[in-house]
């Protein structure tokens, strides 16, 4: 739970200057895939916040469930989701005065129950269901299985590892189709940052 009071305490300190209108969460790990300005109006322009948030069955989903949690939270909406996320100014001020949800989480969610994936997408699916996306707008690579995904060094920056990202399955963006669905990418080492620096404007246009 101190990471997800770490992410309220962001987002608290943000919402202080009322010109934010969207907030979006990040690590050191990840990278832009796109400029300001295409970033800018893809989040502008969407009618939803990008936070994933699936009802998965099974022992990493719905198996993390714990009954204490009723009534607040019953287990048929106990979602799941990534911990990077975008949410608009009123998902963000819901986040943050949370009083509900916040002592069942902190109280019953506990290893092998990981707050930061089950928390947000629950809270938000319960008083919000109808702004969100339920996707992030952040790639990973999971195929190499583990607790963690994949981490990209220097030898992984290169053409194919760019078109890989680019070819990703169509995703949903206000109600249609579309190929452009993520604006971040992640799991990047400190020795990837050289080789990004020097072909950005090959790999990335900017």
């Amino acid at each position: 739970m101190s990471m997800c009071d770490a992410e309220r305490r962001l987002l608290a300190n943000a919402l202080l200057d009322i010109s934010n209108e969207w907030f979006i969460l990040l690590s050191e790990a990840c990278i832009p895939l796109h400029n300001f300005k295409a970033i800018y109006h893809y989040i502008s322009k969407s009618r939803y916040s990008f936070m994933g948030a699936v009802d998965e069955p099974g022992p990493f989903g719905r198996g993390r469930y714990n009954p204490n949690m009723a009534p607040e939270v019953n287990i048929t909406e106990w979602r799941k989701g990534s911990q990077w996320f975008e949410v608009n100014r009123k998902l963000a001020v819901d986040i943050v005065k949370d009083e509900v949800y916040h002592p069942k989480f902190e109280q019953f969610c506990r290893p092998a129950c990981y707050v930061d994936e089950h928390y947000f997408p629950t809270m938000l699916t319960i008083e919000s269901p109808r702004l969100l996306a339920n996707r992030t707008l952040t790639w990973v690579d999971w195929s190499r299985g583990g607790a963690h995904p994949a981490t990209f060094g220097k030898a992984d920056i290169n053409d194919q590892f760019f078109k890989r990202i680019s070819e990703s399955p169509t995703c949903v963006y206000n109600n249609q189709p579309t190929s452009l669905c993520y604006l971040f990418a992640r799991k990047f080492a400190p020795s990837a940052l050289g080789p990004l620096l020097e072909h950005s404007t090959k790999f990335l246009g900017f």
